[in-house]
């Protein structure tokens, strides 16, 4: 395994953080904007508003797209086993 194996590798792994935590990141930005417009037009500053509408659309999408989730995170782990097996830079 050379530098470009090991860059390779991070590379895919820091893309995998990606694709695995972007709709649920993605969903909390929007849920939060949308929370704190609606919080600055009404001034309830409830603290507790902010967090329930987050967590119920964060499962919301985590239930919707962990299948696919999972299905990346699974092609991940058979690039990295298959390179592991038959060697890197082969």
């Amino acid at each position: 395994m050379n530098e470009a194996d090991a860059l390779d590798v991070i590379q895919s792994a820091l893309w995998m953080v990606i694709v695995g935590a972007g709709p649920a990141i993605g969903v909390a930005m929007i849920v939060g904007v949308a929370i704190a417009l609606m919080q600055a037009l009404t001034q309830v500053q409830e603290m507790t508003l902010t967090f329930v509408p987050k967590i119920v659309a964060i499962f919301l999408v985590v239930s919707l797209t962990g299948s696919f989730i999972g299905a990346q995170f699974y092609l991940f782990t058979e690039n990295v086993y298959g390179h592991i097996e038959h060697g890197f830079g082969r």
